[in-house]
């Protein structure tokens, strides 16, 4: 295994291991509905990481230096995150038993939750383009098409390896959830994601000032 290769799974890891809306999202539901649901807001988020890391490490960072589209994003990040946040806590006031049915719906809005909760917070460009400076700062000359194709492939593994880590492990968590337990999450989950929507839109007011 070559060192971009390894280093770049790894990252794969460290990106995806620290907890954020995505891991509060996935755990909401799939503390709800099982594996599948938490593996597609995982799976979903990987669309935007993807995104992100692709006009980062291809120069195409500019596209978000506009400021107009840097403001719009971060107001659909926003919305999107008050949003998930006002359901998590209406269903923690509620007591909404966790439901175990699961129609196609449910599992495309997985999947989109978790694709505009990562493609909604354009900050992220920032972590990739001083990241991209770094992972191909070792590389003697230029980086070649191969290089990039090795660090994404060897990041999406790492990813979706942990991808499928974590929601196996909110799913085996559920057999000790109760009810009382799962609105406490609900509340946690929708405070978490509050928060977030919060920094975002602070860290949007300070770039615009």
């Amino acid at each position: 295994m070559s060192p971009l290769l390894f280093s770049s799974f790894v990252l794969g890891i460290a990106f995806c291991a620290p907890p954020g809306i995505i891991t509060a999202e996935t755990i909401r539901r799939g503390a709800a509905r099982g594996f599948f649901p938490a593996l597609s807001v995982q799976f979903g988020s990987l669309v935007g990481d993807t995104t992100w890391a692709t006009i980062a490490l291809t120069g195409l960072a500019f596209v978000i230096q506009n400021n107009a589209a840097r403001l719009i994003l971060s107001l659909i990040g926003i919305i999107l995150m008050v949003k998930l946040a006002w359901d998590a806590i209406k269903d923690a006031r509620e007591g909404k038993e966790p439901s175990a049915g699961e129609n196609n719906n449910a599992a495309r809005s997985d999947f989109a939750s978790g694709a505009f909760l990562s493609l909604g917070n354009p900050m992220n460009i920032v972590f990739w383009t001083g990241l991209g400076t770094t992972v191909f700062a070792s590389i003697a000359g230029a980086p070649q098409p191969i290089h990039f194709a090795t660090f994404f492939a060897g990041f999406l593994g790492g990813a979706i390896l942990w991808c499928f880590f974590l929601a196996a492990l909110v799913a085996w968590g559920r057999q000790w959830m109760t009810g009382s337990f799962f609105r406490f999450l609900n509340a946690a989950c929708g405070l978490v994601l509050f928060y977030f929507a919060f920094q975002l839109g602070l860290q949007t007011v300070q770039n615009f000032i």
